[in-house]
């Protein structure tokens, strides 16, 4: 609640060492291997340290997120088409559209001179493409240049998301968060979820099929593979998680890029050598591009999309973990940020450098293992290719059009950042000088 605990969390490992009870029943790990040693694949007939039941309830335990073993099988193999290579060839139109449409509108907007808010610029972009993946339809937010009430609302409560499920581990939580929530904000979600209905809707009468996100999903359900509440479910979830996180880490990548202008001129030279003209930049293109996926690598370490962590829950025999027994209904935790930062780990863990992904010697002694911002094992984040190619594709084409200047208004923003179970993002104000053509 205190919107610092990726810090706190980094003191503790610092002060106690790779492992830290937190709380009577709960463990963070703050070691590389912790990733696999919780979350990797298991032997045949080993029970997985399951998503904590606690934190994924009510419809998220319906979603490819936050659900139990066996329905994360089901639904993970309908949805895997939708992110499969092919699909990816297929979607690029929908991503080149939005992308493309991003940057006629940031000409217009830096066409005056003035610094522009670019965090906003990002999740009108990321919000638009999700919807026309799963929706059928964008949100409008970039032809209208301003939030839909849909996505607003997802950023308005991210904080309550958070304390609520920080008082979900005590007695009597429900009534206590009941009583904290307001009827406006009762009403408010109550509206969401019936948006969320009538765009599924929507998209579920389309005639013609569609290379997106909810095609498998739809078919599935009409060969009564998977429920009405679970189609709604994933709608929701596969739109948060295919926009906010990429949108976050766009944002962090371009504050890092600001004030590493070296950094910037480099990544804007290997453009210059693998393009000629803004129309070759595409989704499929932007993938030779080493230094881009460098430098979007060492973001994710710098920024971490996720900073906090998503927790696991031990199956009631208990479980072995890093050699050792821990009981039953034990909670498990891997923090991002505080793995990532860890001198122990990152040399020079505070600094930007994307060379360290390069094979530069300085870096022999990184452990790099530990960066896993996508997770690993069985349940590994489905869209990581997809979200890749996403975020190349459109720092592609800010670098390619646009010079990019931190405004003083916006000096030290990735320390004004603070985590309710996500980042809550200051305003990101970058002067963007356009490229000659």
């Amino acid at each position: 609640m205190s919107g610092v605990g990726h810090k706190k969390m980094f003191e503790l490992h610092q002060k106690y060492g790779d492992i830290v009870r937190i709380s009577p029943n709960q463990l963070s790990f703050g070691y590389p291997e912790a990733w696999n040693d919780i979350m990797g694949h298991r032997k045949r007939g080993q029970d997985e340290n399951g998503k904590d039941p606690d934190f994924w309830h009510g419809d998220d335990s319906l979603t490819l997120v936050g659900s139990n073993r066996e329905r994360h099988g089901r639904l993970r193999k309908i949805l895997s088409h939708g992110f499969s290579a092919q699909a990816m060839i297929e979607q690029q139109p929908i991503f080149q559209q939005y992308a493309s449409m991003l940057i006629t509108k940031l000409r217009a907007a830096a066409s005056s001179g003035k610094a522009v808010e670019i965090t906003r610029w990002y999740n009108w972009a990321t919000f638009d493409m999700a919807g026309d993946l799963i929706f059928g339809e964008p949100f409008g937010c970039l032809e209208k240049m301003q939030y839909h009430p849909w996505v607003k609302l997802i950023f308005m409560h991210i904080k309550g998301i958070s304390i609520a499920t920080a008082l979900i581990r005590f007695p009597f939580s429900n009534t206590i968060i009941n009583l904290m929530t307001p009827k406006s904000v009762a009403k408010d979600i109550h509206a969401h979820i019936e948006f969320t209905k009538a765009q599924v809707g929507k998209r579920m009468a389309y005639d013609n099929p569609r290379p997106d996100f909810m095609e498998s999903m739809i078919k599935a359900h009409g060969r009564g593979e998977v429920t009405m509440k679970e189609v709604l479910a994933n709608a929701h979830n596969l739109i948060v998680g295919g926009s906010e996180t990429t949108a976050t880490t766009l944002a962090g990548t371009t504050y890092l890029l600001a004030v590493n202008k070296h950094i910037q001129v480099k990544l804007y030279e290997e453009l210059r050598a693998n393009f000629d003209s803004d129309d070759q930049i595409d989704i499929i293109n932007v993938q030779k591009l080493d230094y881009m996926f460098a430098v979007i690598h060492e973001a994710l370490r710098v920024y971490p999309a996720v900073p906090s962590a998503i927790p696991r829950r031990t199956p009631a025999e208990g479980s072995y973990i890093g050699g050792q027994f821990i009981p039953g209904n034990t909670i498990l935790g891997v923090w991002q940020w505080p793995m990532f930062h860890n001198p122990k780990f990152f040399k020079d863990p505070e600094s930007f450098i994307p060379e360290r992904w390069l094979g530069d010697p300085r870096f022999d002694s990184d452990q790099k293992v530990a960066l896993q911002p996508f997770a690993v094992g069985p349940r590994n984040c489905i869209g990581k290719n997809l979200a890749y190619a996403e975020m190349r594709l459109i720092l592609a084409k800010m670098i390619w059009n646009f010079e990019m200047e931190l405004h003083p208004r916006s000096e030290g923003w990735l320390e004004k950042n603070v985590v309710y179970l996500l980042w809550e993002k200051p305003d990101l104000y970058v002067r963007l000088t356009p490229r000659a053509a």
